[in-house]
């Protein structure tokens, strides 16, 4: 491995542990706080990999989280921030294909579609305004990256929906399931 590769993986592996700290997360603001810092630094992380979408990605998730931590502020209740989101994702996702140079195949087609749908669940999640809400729609958008981050040999980003996960399970059992 290169020296470029193992700062990218530490990088990456820094950024791990604010995702999976993120949904241990009582209130709302704490999970998403963490999960601006996670996906910083994972933005960096694809970057130097080469892993463009992802990293493109990682900045939309970032800026997302930006918005919904200062939800009054910016009125992210709104249906207009889900659109705009959205639109982005869907735009990044064109780009993929004709600005970046992918090769469009349907396997290309459907591997690069998963950090659409998982950003694309994890807003709503957000916009949803709960920790219960971010974690339950993680069971959707988790699984979705962790198939991407394989495609694309992440190592770190691999590790990190796994053990993301396990914790969206743990956080479910321990504010979700045994609070009832």
């Amino acid at each position: 491995m290169e020296p470029l590769e193992i700062i990218a993986q530490a990088v990456g592996i820094v950024a791990m542990v604010f995702n999976i700290l993120s949904y241990q997360g009582k209130k709302q603001s704490t999970v998403i706080t963490l999960q601006l810092f996670g996906a910083s630094l994972f933005a960096i992380n694809f970057f130097m990999l080469g892993a463009t979408v992802g990293g493109i990605m990682n900045l939309m998730a970032a800026f997302r989280a930006i918005v919904f931590v200062n939800k009054k502020r910016f009125k992210a209740e709104s249906v207009w921030w889900l659109i705009i989101f959205i639109t982005m994702f869907v735009t990044a996702y064109v780009l993929t294909f004709t600005v970046f140079g992918k090769t469009f195949t349907p396997i290309n087609a459907l591997i690069e579609l998963l950090p659409i749908i998982a950003m694309t669940v994890s807003t709503i999640g957000f916009r949803n305004g709960s920790a219960k809400a971010i974690r339950y729609w993680g069971l959707i958008g988790s699984p979705s990256w962790l198939v991407y981050n394989i495609c694309n040999f992440a190592i770190g980003a691999i590790i990190c929906e796994v053990v993301s996960l396990i914790s969206i399970i743990i956080g479910i059992i321990r504010y979700d399931i045994k609070k009832k």
